[in-house]
């Protein structure tokens, strides 16, 4: 191995030891915060014991009063027996603690308990446009062959890419990978040059062809396509392709809208939930966008500085918001807002600043979330019901309360409800295991 190799080989191994460091570090840091359903359990804990204790010590007074000293203490063994506070103490924890697994196991990491509790509340989901909702890089949309040029858009996009083939700037790479993607036949390039601002030149099957923006036009003094205006007020890139001096076509490039990001406003929508995006992108680029996917208010240019002040002005309007991001201009907007969500592919910042961190850049991992926060509390609710109403009719039959007429409960039979309390409460728990939580499967329950 190289030294060179070397270097990469012991780096990539320094960076993974890094990601996992700081995976574990969150992963500790939620385990060890406190959610509100986890203090009321503990509050009910703490309830059940001076209710226990007081049913055990008026258990034994009513029963020696009664002239059964024996039967007092049988009946006061049997109290203490029965309200064992087990099932109550295990009832968040150990949802908290299969929700997380759960959560992780389908690509989402909660760094906050109070996040995964407070998910189900959202009422406004607030993305971040640049790769969020769309890729953050460009694509070749559209094709416009000039008429008379006599070429077709395949023909064009082949010319296009044979000029572009040595260049390493992104709008190049998009135009090569629509041509590979339609299949389109590019012919070889010659004398391939390349001026900054202006664009490519190469001599293609004997004919010179350039590729390049306005500049390109105003120095050959080529036209316009009728197609470009157009384009422009959506947002889009416009390059125009040029043969021997004359436009015989242009490309239209925007970034991409992720496919992924119809389905889950769709899905949000039909949650009654409202989607809003911001970006620093102007206003008739978000309004495209916007329009085709659906977006219920857009904010537009708006500086960096500036998003956590739209978090909070949604806010003040009575709305939970959960925010998704993926930059270090986001870190601020995703402390602001009631549940944080960063995108992995993120920065640190954003990642360290959210309660959630989302491993794929698939916008629809927020339905997950949303999903797996409703069937948590599902769960915690149940198995709160569940151990506290055991508690409130088991004790007072541990006590002989229907003595007088003939039932008293046997100690054995109190120490097997004890225990049966808990196995409820445990195999309760993990029926969370059988939730899907595949974003593609959570965007089609809508």
């Amino acid at each position: 191995m190289g030294a060179r190799a070397a270097d990469r080989h012991h780096a990539a191994r320094a960076l993974d030891r890094d990601a996992l460091a700081g995976i574990q570090r969150l992963v500790a840091e939620a385990q060890s915060s406190s959610s509100r359903a986890q203090r009321i359990a503990d509050r009910a804990a703490a309830w059940l014991f001076w209710f226990a204790l007081g049913a055990a010590v008026l258990t034994a007074l009513v029963w020696t009063l009664l002239g059964m000293p024996e039967d007092a203490v049988i009946r006061t063994v049997t109290v203490l027996v029965i309200a064992c506070p087990h099932a109550l103490g295990l009832a968040i924890p150990l949802v908290v603690s299969l929700a997380t697994e759960r959560a992780a196991s389908a690509g989402v990491l909660v760094t906050d308990r109070l996040a995964l509790e407070g998910m189900r509340t959202v009422d406004t989901v607030l993305f971040d446009k640049t790769g969020t909702l769309t890729r953050g890089e460009p694509a070749l949309s559209e094709i416009a062959v000039a008429p008379g040029s006599g070429l077709d858009e395949q023909t064009l996009l082949g010319l296009a890419a044979a000029a572009e083939s040595e260049s390493e700037h992104p709008l190049a790479g998009a135009i090569r990978e629509r041509a590979a993607a339609d299949g389109a036949s590019v012919p070889a390039a010659a004398e391939v040059t390349s001026a900054p601002a202006l664009g490519v030149s190469a001599q293609v099957d004997g004919r010179e062809i350039r590729v390049g923006g306005p500049r390109l036009l105003e120095e050959t003094g080529a036209a316009e396509h009728e197609e470009a205006p157009a384009w422009r007020e959506e947002g889009a890139i416009v390059l125009h392709v040029l043969q021997g001096g004359e436009t015989v076509g242009a490309l239209k490039l925007a970034d991409a809208v992720r496919e992924e990001s119809r389905e889950a406003i769709d899905a949000l929508h039909a949650r009654d939930i409202h989607v809003v995006m911001i970006t620093g992108d102007a206003q008739n680029v978000a309004e495209h966008v916007g329009a085709e996917l659906g977006i219920d208010r857009i904010f537009a240019g708006v500086r960096p500085e500036d998003k956590a002040d739209r978090v909070a002005a949604l806010q003040q309007e009575g709305r939970r918001v959960a925010m998704v991001g993926d930059g270090v201009n986001d870190a601020p907007a995703l402390a602001q807002a009631d549940v944080g969500l960063a995108i992995g592919a993120g920065t640190d910042v954003a990642i360290g600043s959210a309660g959630v961190v989302l491993a794929s850049s698939d916008p629809r991992s927020v339905l997950s979330v949303i999903e797996l926060s409703s069937a948590a509390y599902r769960k915690m609710r149940q198995n709160l019901w569940w151990a506290a109403g055991y508690n409130l009719l088991s004790v007072p039959l541990a006590a002989g309360v229907l003595a007088p007429i003939g039932f008293v409960m046997p100690m054995s039979v109190g120490a097997l409800l004890m225990s049966a309390s808990t196995v409820v409460v445990a195999l309760n728990a993990q029926l969370l295991r059988r939730l899907d939580l595949r974003p593609e499967a959570v965007a089609d329950r809508r």
